[in-house]
């Protein structure tokens, strides 16, 4: 009996996994056609994905690349590192769920995202947790970059991404990962500080700067919330400051 109950939590963190992958891995042929349009090989596009494999670092890099060509090229690695910065933490969370292994631990390493941390995570068990992981993992490492393809071979044909409004793809993506998260005063806050920075940066510095200084935004806001007045309260919606 206690076999089967297992057997029923291993199998539904697995088939989370797959479900999570099947719909992120759509995204991959937008990453895929937008790279090729914006100039990059099909060669060059498959090697972000396969190394990288991070949606919004991929998203970040190709567009600063492609706006500063390759001056550029420092400011768009650097940008792609801080957006990856939040998988190196997920570490933190995810070493007891993988378990010791040089090699295991090597293989995690890579395929810890958003995805398969939040499947892992959400099991009720430890088994059920590394069930979910790998399940995700590896069905997502999969298809994204199958849609990578995909996307990069239809993308050699599109021709002008304007055309196709490809262009605002990445400003898209950026937003759908940012919105979910303003869901109180100090965020939203960070969020308008950053976008005003951005704007005034933008005309008069290099490609890739201003998301740099955006960063820096939310990091010293971060410095402060945790540092400087970490026993502050929260500031919610329509709650007191």
């Amino acid at each position: 009996m206690a076999e089967e109950f297992n057997a029923h939590h291993h199998r539904r963190a697995r088939n989370q996994g797959f479900q999570v992958a099947a719909a992120v891995s759509l995204y991959g042929v937008s990453f895929g056609a937008l790279s090729v349009a914006l100039g990059f090989s099909i060669g060059q596009t498959m090697v972000l994905s396969l190394l990288m494999f991070s949606g919004a670092s991929q998203f970040a890099f190709i567009g600063i690349v492609a706006t500063g060509g390759l001056t550029a090229v420092g400011a768009a690695v650097a940008s792609a590192g801080l957006l990856g910065v939040r998988n190196g933490l997920y570490a933190l969370r995810m070493s007891p769920i993988i378990g010791p292994g040089f090699f295991k631990r090597a293989l995690a390493a890579q395929l810890t995202v958003d995805e398969s941390t939040a499947v892992a995570v959400a099991q009720s068990d430890l088994t059920s947790s590394r069930h979910g992981f790998w399940a995700t993992a590896f069905s997502l490492y999969a298809g994204w970059n199958i849609s990578t393809l995909i996307g990069a071979i239809a993308g050699d044909a599109l021709g002008d991404v304007r055309t196709w409004g490809l262009d605002a793809v990445a400003a898209a993506a950026f937003l759908a990962l940012l919105w979910p998260r303003l869901t109180s005063r100090e965020p939203v806050v960070v969020a308008i500080g950053a976008a005003a920075v951005t704007i005034v940066l933008i005309p008069v510095v290099p490609a890739g700067i201003p998301v740099l200084a955006a960063a820096a935004v939310g990091i010293m806001s971060g410095i402060y919330r945790h540092r400087v007045a970490p026993h502050a309260p929260e500031r919610t919606e329509g709650g007191a400051s």
